[in-house]
């Protein structure tokens, strides 16, 4: 795959996944101003079919874009893009490594469940210190409270509530990739270009398509 196609395939996927950011939705039993988006989907598809640096600069350029629209200075696109990028740069890591059905699953929970645990520290050091300037910490635990009376600090509501659920984000991005990969992959390498004009089928697809 050639680096021009490379750099173009980024861009398209970047551009995908800004626009998915806009398609979010409340959750329920999770507090209201936590939204559902499935922005990191072309990023992961990305990291499997190109590598993972590929991946984590899919994150990246979504969320410069981002920052033309941002309310939160800057603070919400860094905390998704450290997200996004341990997510995809850990799967994609793993794929390389193990270029197959069993890899690319391993690899997927992998990255999903890293996404999970390092949501806790991002969103404790990062993202809840800027939302206290809107909202007192007390109103931030009782909107977690209201749910689940059980949690009485930031970290309770973080390792209950929010690690889960950035756990199951990045499920719901898995398996939306699994469904579309085998055919997307092809496009993005653009392999089937290759195969269409009388080329032999390269490893690459036939590793693309175990996946």
């Amino acid at each position: 795959m050639s680096k021009t196609r490379n750099l173009a395939m980024v861009g398209m996927l970047s551009a995908v996944s800004f626009i998915l950011m806009f398609l979010e939705f409340p959750i329920p039993l999770m507090p209201s101003f936590i939204k559902l988006d499935v922005s990191e989907l072309p990023a992961l598809i990305g990291a499997f079919a190109m590598g993972p640096i590929e991946g984590v600069a899919i994150c990246l350029i979504k969320n410069l874009i981002h920052l033309l629209k941002t309310s939160s200075g800057g603070v919400g696109e860094l905390a998704n893009f450290l997200l996004g990028a341990v997510f995809v740069f850990t799967a994609g890591m793993i794929y390389k490594k193990m270029k197959n059905r069993k890899g690319a699953i391993i690899a997927s929970l992998a990255g999903a469940l890293a996404m999970g645990v390092f949501s806790v520290p991002i969103n404790y050091f990062i993202t809840y210190p800027f939302y206290t300037n809107f909202m007192p910490m007390e109103a931030i635990i009782g909107a977690y409270q209201a749910i689940y009376a059980g949690v009485n600090s930031l970290i309770e509501c973080l390792l209950v509530f929010n690690m889960p659920f950035t756990f199951g984000k990045g499920i719901i991005d898995v398996i939306i990739t699994f469904l579309v990969y085998k055919r997307l992959s092809p496009i993005i390498k653009g392999t089937n270009e290759r195969v269409e004009r009388g080329g032999t089928e390269p490893e690459a697809v036939k590793a693309a398509d175990k996946a």
